[in-house]
């Protein structure tokens, strides 16, 4: 089923690719189960990964006009990057922060997040299940 709504963009920063390397859960995995939580709802997802700063700021860019909500797990860009703060900012969609790992439980320096100031929601710790309990926040959301 395709929907003629816009897409809900799930966007995932550098080293995710690598996931299933170190476990058994892949990117694959997770993007599966992402679009059929969306299409059960009745909505399409936009599914990117970039290891580049500006890649991702281009998908929030892209979002803005062609996207209805955003799923981002910004991996080590959250810490530092104030370009994809501000493309979130300018998105004026609504925007769901997910991670992994719980990252209050790591290093001192995880702890901030400059995409959590743009974020309406933030889901860490969840594991992959954070990715559909994001988009079910979202369809939640979307439709009202």
């Amino acid at each position: 089923m395709t929907s003629t709504r816009r897409p809900i963009y799930v966007l995932n920063g550098p080293n995710l690719n690598l996931l299933g390397v170190y476990g058994t859960t892949t990117l694959a995995d997770i993007e599966e189960a992402v679009r059929a939580r969306a299409a059960a709802g009745g909505w399409d997802v936009e599914f990117h990964q970039s290891n580049h700063e500006g890649v991702l700021v281009d998908r929030i860019q892209e979002a803005r006009t062609e996207g209805a909500a955003i799923v981002i797990n910004p991996a080590a860009f959250t810490h530092y990057s104030i370009a994809i703060h501000d493309a979130l900012e300018a998105a004026e969609l609504p925007v769901v922060e997910v991670h992994l790992s719980n990252v209050h439980r790591r290093e001192a320096f995880r702890h901030t997040s400059y995409v959590s100031l743009q974020a309406d929601v933030v889901i860490a710790g969840a594991g992959a299940f954070g990715y559909e309990m994001a988009v079910e926040h979202l369809l939640r959301t979307l439709e009202g």
